[in-house]
């Protein structure tokens, strides 16, 4: 009877060991994501010692709640208006119409993806909870291990390629995502101000940080218990 069970897990156990291996660095790149763009972040990074000061005027003060409101309009219900309805002192709007634009296609990448990632984080949890007691849960377990492994991976794969030239991945990232140069601005337009480069650059330095770092830990740290079904 054992090994007949065994012999029924045994697909199970290949399909969802793999199926957890590839949602690992959904999830640790979600995790990143979330980290990344969220206040804490701003007042860490708009705090460094050599963060580039606003050469136009910007504020410490002004910068971080003018960026917390760009994070509100990305990662709440609010539309447009929030940012469209902000002006300087002589009553000129703060981010112009090109300005805006971009935000708004920001966003129709920004909460699809992070809902993608949410949910396919909620269907690993979910994965890791069923296996409970499960003949396979061992393969899930190792399964989780090597898609810390492959996170690692991908972050340096990609990371090597960021170091050798930010610009160029930079802008390789923009093409996948946005329309020509529509992503482009003048060094004293308000987005800019708010995220010049070095800004992104730590961004991505946090981000692969976040997800190699929670990858290596987990294919050190995870040892399943009990013979896999699975080969």
């Amino acid at each position: 009877m054992k090994n007949t069970l065994s012999k029924l897990s045994k697909p199970w156990g290949v399909a969802l060991s793999w199926i957890a291996t590839l949602l690992v660095p959904v999830m640790l790149i979600f995790l990143g994501l979330r980290i990344v763009a969220s206040n804490f972040f701003l007042g860490v990074e708009y705090r460094l010692p050599n963060f580039p000061a606003d050469e136009y005027g910007f504020t410490l003060e002004q910068r971080l709640e003018y960026a917390g409101l760009c994070l509100r309009y990305l990662t709440t219900n609010a539309d447009i208006t929030l940012l469209g309805d902000l002006t300087f002192e002589d009553g000129t709007p703060l981010f112009k119409a090109g300005e805006l634009s971009h935000m708004e296609d920001v966003k129709a990448v920004f909460v699809p993806a992070t809902n993608l990632g949410f949910g396919l984080t909620l269907v690993l949890f979910g994965l890791l909870l069923a296996a409970q007691r499960r003949p396979w849960r061992a393969d899930v377990i190792r399964g989780i291990r090597r898609g810390g492994w492959l996170t690692l991976g991908l972050v340096a794969a990609i990371g090597i390629f960021a170091a050798l030239s930010f610009w160029t991945f930079f802008e390789s990232f923009h093409a996948l995502f946005f329309e020509g140069n529509s992503w482009m601005f003048l060094y004293s337009d308000t987005l800019i101000r708010l995220f010049p480069l070095r800004f992104w650059q730590d961004a991505v330095l946090w981000l692969f940080g976040i997800a190699g770092g929670l990858g290596l830990l987990l294919g050190l740290l995870l040892r399943p218990k009990g013979k896999p079904i699975a080969l």
